[in-house]
């Protein structure tokens, strides 16, 4: 049985997941993960159905690596858990170096959230597998080929900062306010959010340009 220390540890981790949506919006994380709000619309539909398509939970063997799917992770030095899509094994003996890949749907973006999330799969499984773990990549479906990502110290800064961040939410409770932007509109969680409506100062001739502007 793990230590009564270590069980306090395992109830403060914030999932893996909550970095990725709260650089991409934290009021979106903190709907998600605090308040447990969701809507699906056409893009995360077709991201769930991806993972159903990835996310078998079997391990298999091609060419000598080994994958491991929806592997279970945690961090308790970041304070994150959550499941990796695969994990591959590269290398052999005490050589093994973990690997991991990130499936999402649609193409690479402009900001680092997918980066992130899948640097802080790798920052777990340096804690677990206690070695290096250099490198991964995202798995997009629309180019369908991987995008490597290389674990320089930059990314890791922003993922450990993002974790903070992530951690200093949750402990608070609260939900920040909305800020309106044109990504809204792709956000399955709009209608619940209302960005436009809660926005403070709610300005009317503002309002009116944005409207004429779509």
């Amino acid at each position: 049985m793990p230590k009564p220390d270590q069980r306090q540890d395992e109830e403060n981790l914030v999932p893996v997941s909550a970095l990725q949506h709260y650089l991409f919006c934290p009021r979106q994380c903190a709907l998600i993960h605090i308040e447990q709000q969701w809507a699906e619309n056409g893009a995360t539909a077709e991201g769930r159905l991806l993972h159903e398509r990835v996310d078998s939970g079997v391990s298999d063997r091609k060419r000598g690596v080994r994958t491991f799917r929806t592997l279970p992770i945690r961090s308790f030095a970041l304070g994150i858990y959550g499941k990796a899509d695969a994990v591959e094994l590269h290398g052999t003996g005490s050589a093994l170096v973990p690997y991991p890949v990130e499936y999402k749907r649609g193409s690479p973006k402009p900001h680092h959230a997918d980066e992130v999330q899948l640097c802080a799969q790798a920052l777990c499984l340096e804690e677990m597998f206690g070695c290096a773990v250099p490198e991964g990549a995202l798995f997009y479906d629309r180019p369908h080929r991987r995008t490597i990502v290389q674990f320089d110290q930059g990314l890791r800064d922003l993922t450990q900062k993002t974790a903070q961040k992530v951690q200093d939410m949750f402990a608070a409770g609260k939900t920040p306010q909305p800020v309106w932007n044109k990504g809204c509109k792709h956000c399955s969680l709009e209608a619940i959010c209302q960005p436009r409506r809660l926005e403070k100062p709610f300005c009317v001739e503002k309002w009116f340009l944005e409207n004429l502007e779509d």
